[in-house]
């Protein structure tokens, strides 16, 4: 399975949130309402592509971000922030609440790449793989 999500790749990541403090003097960790935005708008653009069934074997995940070029050639590696970990890890949690397999550990390999480029997006792969 491979496809495309036609948005500008988001450069909040899972790393950005928040931390308050409860009434009681407790911290707790929160999303602000820009990172809730970045997560709503990436599932409902993933939500497209949701799988008949989950995934349930081993699997390799390829994903290569595409940012706005800018001042940048096409097809030019990326090597400023967002970091790839960070922005991977938002995008499997949504691919796993939105059921596209049981569990993000069924991620065996990882393939990430980030681009600047012509065409702004997220190109993503899903290969079950072997167990042999």
């Amino acid at each position: 399975m491979h496809f495309f999500l036609n948005m500008n790749p988001p450069t909040k990541t899972q790393q950005e949130h928040r931390i308050g403090i409860s009434k009681n003097g407790k911290p707790y960790i929160y999303e602000d309402r820009d990172l809730k935005t970045v997560r709503s708008n990436l599932g409902r653009a993933l939500s497209k592509f949701i799988p008949e069934e989950p995934y349930t074997g081993a699997i390799r995940l390829t994903v290569k971000w595409l940012f706005p070029r800018r001042k940048h050639s096409d097809g030019e590696y990326k090597t400023t922030k967002p970091d790839t970990d960070n922005l991977n890890k938002m995008l499997k949690d949504e691919m796993t609440r939105l059921g596209f397999w049981k569990d993000d550990a069924l991620v065996a390999s990882e393939i990430i790449e980030k681009f600047w480029a012509e065409i702004p997006g997220i190109y993503i792969s899903i290969e079950e793989l072997s167990n042999g």
